[in-house]
């Protein structure tokens, strides 16, 4: 029995494409759907970066060339270094600028922290 392994590759290519624009779409409506920043940052940064890592993954079984293929995967490395790193960057100076509803907040440690550094509370 004879396998057509570039079929299958272009088919697993094309499901994980599916699977990342599923999850664009489905982070786009969050960003819709939830009212703060930080539900927003939650939902800009979780699905979306799944949604490029699938689509990237996708696109690489689908061209299956080796310099596409490094440098799709070092932008999968770039994206899971960076993304949490903006992510907790962008609410600190959401929280900063007074954007975060602190009444919500089930734990408010950087008010905490915040206040413990200026001598008041927060």
């Amino acid at each position: 029995m004879y396998v057509n392994w570039a079929g299958v590759a272009d088919a697993v290519g094309l499901f994980l494409i599916c699977i990342g624009t599923v999850f664009t779409v489905i982070a786009a409506v969050g960003m819709l759907r939830y009212p703060d920043l930080l539900s927003r940052q939650h939902i800009a940064t979780k699905p979306q970066v799944f949604s490029v890592i699938m689509f990237l993954l996708g696109v690489i079984l689908l061209v299956r060339e080796n310099s596409i293929t490094w440098t799709l995967l070092a932008v999968i490395a770039f994206q899971l270094v960076s993304s949490p790193i903006s992510a907790h960057m962008m609410s600190r100076a959401g929280y900063r600028a007074g954007h975060v509803r602190k009444n919500e907040l089930v734990i408010d440690e950087l008010g905490e922290d915040m206040g413990a550094s200026t001598g008041r509370e927060a």
